[in-house]
């Protein structure tokens, strides 16, 4: 029998059932190949600090109420080299402010092949204050997660009213936290106390001398990184990478139970559900410069940026992930 007398339009539903099943197929082709996770270990829902560097002691949950105004979470990966003056200058910052806000720091060691770990408790000792709720805790993962992984695990587990996220290397100035916690008072009070996400941006330094410096082939990359976002629907946010986010406590319950992607580009997803979930974000520039000891391969980062922005684009088309998923972390 031949295809005699098949009108094009006929084939129309046959080809629609092909591309469903390319998609799906590509999904799990994809799906195979982000980062596995590992089984997390006991301990890795335990802290140190210097109330308790020799014996660890349990971490709480984001469903808990809050206990503090403020949990700044600190991934960190072989970051023995600039991980002192970073928490040295943020512990600085908000000490000098008046009245005090009460504070805790996760750092959190993402498989360290380094002293990370020793070095954020020797840290949390020697920066210890007597009588002072705040305090630096100290939780290590037995394998690296990546970047996502390390700051969903913080966030997880942290107690704060507000939970900040900000990189190891101190590459944004973090007295601007307080641009951002503005914002966050006058949108809070906008939406009723609801979930807010306020975000540090670096859009505005994009012709300014400390991008132009970069090496024309991550500029390059830059740009068509952009230019994805814009087809995945984030094209509204001018810097979706900067390491300096701020949540309330609704918004953090809310985007880190269902966040799926472990690596660096876990930001996007987390927009992203924002975005489903009709959370409102803001974007506030931050004063950012370079800071040498990055540990970002371009050529791989730009291949696994790929694949994830694939996968996560595939998986929520589908509906195999969701905003109402919940993940361990």
């Amino acid at each position: 029998m031949g295809l005699e007398g098949v009108r094009p339009d006929d084939l129309l539903p046959i080809l629609a059932i092909i591309l469903v099943v390319i998609v799906i197929a590509l999904g799990d082709v994809f799906n195979s190949l982000l980062p596995s996770r590992a089984i997390p270990a006991s301990e890795e829902y335990t802290y140190v600090s210097a109330s308790n560097p020799e014996e660890p002691k349990a971490l709480p949950s984001l469903g808990d109420s809050p206990s503090v105004e403020l949990s700044i979470i600190v991934p960190a990966f072989d970051e023995t080299a600039r991980l002192k003056p970073m928490i040295e200058s943020t512990l600085e910052h908000l000490r000098s402010l008046s009245p005090h806000r009460s504070f805790e720091i996760i750092i959190v060691d993402d498989g360290s092949k380094d002293d990370t770990s020793g070095l954020a408790l020797k840290l949390a000792i020697s920066h210890a204050k007597a009588n002072a709720k705040d305090e630096i805790r100290v939780v290590r993962l037995r394998m690296n997660r990546g970047k996502g992984g390390a700051v969903k695990h913080g966030c997880m587990h942290s107690r704060g009213e507000r939970i900040l996220f900000v990189d190891a290397d101190g590459a944004t100035r973090f007295s601007d936290l307080e641009a951002l916690w503005k914002k966050m008072d006058e949108l809070e009070e906008k939406e009723e106390g609801g979930p807010c996400i306020v975000i540090g941006s670096r859009a505005h330094l994009v012709n300014s001398e400390a991008v132009v410096k970069r090496s024309k082939i991550r500029n390059f990359l830059m740009k068509g990184f952009h230019t994805t976002l814009r087809v995945l629907g984030v094209g509204y946010i001018g810097d979706t990478q900067c390491g300096f986010k701020l949540f309330n406590r609704p918004a953090a319950q809310q985007v880190f139970p269902p966040l799926h992607l472990p690596t660096w580009i876990f930001d996007v997803e987390l927009l992203l559900l924002a975005q489903f979930l009709r959370i409102p974000v803001l974007e506030i520039p931050v004063h950012w410069h370079e800071v040498p000891g990055s540990k970002l391969n371009i050529a791989g980062a730009s291949l696994s940026m790929l694949r994830d922005l694939i996968l996560l684009r595939i998986n929520y088309l589908l509906g195999r992930w969701s905003p109402r998923d919940f993940q361990v972390d």
